[in-house]
């Protein structure tokens, strides 16, 4: 199991951010130097942050026909499970393209059974957000009842693309939530995926170890986590989950780079650790609350570039 989040120790200046609204015209040279968490379209960002700048990426996109955010352009509900794994790759070759040769991508990405082509989705009394009044019909060549293996499709796709496809490791979950389905075990797990640029990447190998010492091995037993600043958002990762990935992926002062920041996670972890950090996030609500995270954990938000075009004024949202 990968070191806690206590054994690594915060860095002893506070961490500062600016937060940033996406225009069409603008200019992330700030990130150069400075940490950014950023309200707009992945893609539209991604095609604005210059080439080579990102040592390492750590995220959890949003998973097939499982929730609803209510966002325009979200990811997740495409029509098919195909759709959404080619939006997702594609999304993945913009990363591709602002990562250092020697970068690494670090994706959490869950799966989901086929619907039966119910278009809606029962509330579950052990957990309420799963309920959905539309859901996609069963993916062509899959039948009712069928587990999709989203992980695994997206990875060879991305595979297919030009990303080295290095390790698999499995998120053992010991308090995985229950489920209501009496036909087949729980699933307590999630897939994170490690892929590369390049053949030769910077991981360093000696940044984490596991009990006794040893190198870290391919399944992380970790407990979700609840967080009262996150509250509201539908799943959160773990600090715990993306530490290991921060340490063994970059050093102090890299960038490090979320283009699904959710509830902020990857910023946090990353500031606390002596990185650089820029997140994008397209749901308003999701963006207000990193930006409170991360002011409730003792980061500091400063100006942008004043008048500058990614710098549209201080955002209201979150008060």
């Amino acid at each position: 199991m990968p070191a806690r989040p206590s054994e690594t120790p915060t860095p002893p200046v506070a961490p500062r951010f600016a937060a940033l609204e996406h225009r069409p015209s603008a200019d992330y040279r700030l990130l150069a130097d400075r940490s950014a968490i950023i309200l707009g379209d992945a893609h539209a960002v991604l095609e604005s942050l210059p080439a080579g700048s990102v040592q390492t990426v750590v995220t959890s996109p949003p998973y097939w026909s499982l929730r609803d955010y209510g966002v325009p352009g979200q990811i997740g509900l495409e029509a098919s499970v195909y759709a959404f794994i080619d939006a997702l790759a594609e999304l993945f070759d913009a990363v591709r393209r602002v990562l250092r040769d020697d970068g690494t991508l670090w994706l959490d990405i869950g799966d989901s059974y086929t619907s039966g082509n119910r278009g809606w989705r029962a509330p579950d009394r052990k957990n309420v957000a799963r309920a959905m009044t539309t859901r996609p019909p069963t993916p062509e060549g899959l039948k009712e009842k069928d587990l999709i293996g989203v992980p695994w499709r997206l990875a060879f796709a991305l595979q297919e693309r030009g990303w080295y496809l290095r390790s698999d490791l499995v998120w053992s979950k010991p308090n995985a939530q229950p489920e209501s389905v009496r036909d087949r075990p729980t699933r307590s797990h999630e897939y994170l995926f490690l892929l590369s640029k390049s053949p030769h990447y910077r991981y360093d190998v000696d940044a984490v170890r596991g009990p006794n010492g040893r190198r870290v091995r391919s399944v992380w037993e970790l407990n979700t986590q609840a967080d009262r600043e996150a509250s509201g958002h539908f799943a959160t990762f773990p600090p715990g989950l993306v530490e290991p990935c921060v340490l063994l992926g970059s050093g102090p002062g890299d960038l490090v780079l979320d283009p699904f920041l959710g509830s902020g996670t990857t910023a946090l972890v990353a500031g606390r650790l002596g990185r650089r950090f820029a997140g994008v996030e397209l749901n308003p609500e999701y963006f207000a609350m990193s930006r409170r995270r991360l002011a409730a954990a003792g980061f500091t938000e400063e100006p942008g570039e004043p008048g500058g075009p990614a710098w549209p004024g201080r955002p209201s949202i979150g008060g």
